[in-house]
């Protein structure tokens, strides 16, 4: 901690970092401990935290993050979409679809950013505040080949008439952001997905994941 910090500011976030990395919820004891803090302290960090409903307690005195995180979390999409839209404009112009970011909401794929090529006679109408199942459409199901792939590099991922009939789309998922899971991908009228655009998509995300860092 240096003179310009707030101890106990630190530790209300490194309270609510702790509860994000468990599934299961937190006692005063183990916080205290993970924290090396007396319980007292960590009481009223508790009770604060619950006062913005960032904090929530079970029956059992178990901690866990509250529906307040929520509503911040919202707030993150306008910096993403902001940092990921030159790498979109980019391969949308390059490939000649519709390009665009798509990040994980509950067990949907939510498109929070699209952009659409300029110079083609037509192309997929594609709108920001789309959703879709993970498991439909190349963009949620590179989101999923991520998961269960963590360690390696995913790849991209190529779907065709999933989500709308005649128009294929590849996708990469996000690699390396943390707090965040997505995925950057085009979608086009055509029956296949032309060689090159996988690894331009690839190359894609990786933009995007750098400007996210």
């Amino acid at each position: 901690m240096t003179a310009e910090t707030s101890q106990t500011l630190d530790r209300g976030l490194r309270v609510l970092k702790l509860l994000a990395d468990t599934d299961h919820g937190l006692t005063v004891t183990e916080l205290s401990h993970r924290l090396g803090v007396n319980r007292t302290v960590v009481y009223r960090l508790l009770a604060t935290l619950e006062q913005h409903a960032l904090v929530r307690r079970d029956l059992g005195g178990r901690a866990r993050v509250g529906l307040g995180v929520l509503r911040l979390g919202r707030q993150v999409h306008p910096l993403v979409r902001e940092a990921a839209l030159p790498a979109l404009r980019s391969l949308a112009e390059d490939i000649g679809a519709t390009a665009h970011l798509t990040l994980v909401d509950g067990t949907d794929a939510l498109a929070v950013a699209v952009v659409e090529p300029t110079w083609t006679d037509y192309h997929v109408a594609y709108r920001a505040g789309f959703r879709h199942p993970l498991d439909r459409g190349a963009a949620g199901k590179a989101i999923l080949a991520a998961r269960a792939r963590p360690v390696e590099e995913p790849g991209y991922t190529l779907t065709h008439g999933e989500l709308e009939a005649g128009a294929s789309g590849a996708a990469a998922p996000l690699l390396g952001v943390t707090g965040v899971e997505g995925s950057v991908g085009v979608v086009m009228l055509a029956d296949a997905v032309p060689e090159r655009v996988g690894p331009r998509v690839v190359d894609a995300a990786k933009e995007v994941a750098e400007a996210l860092r």
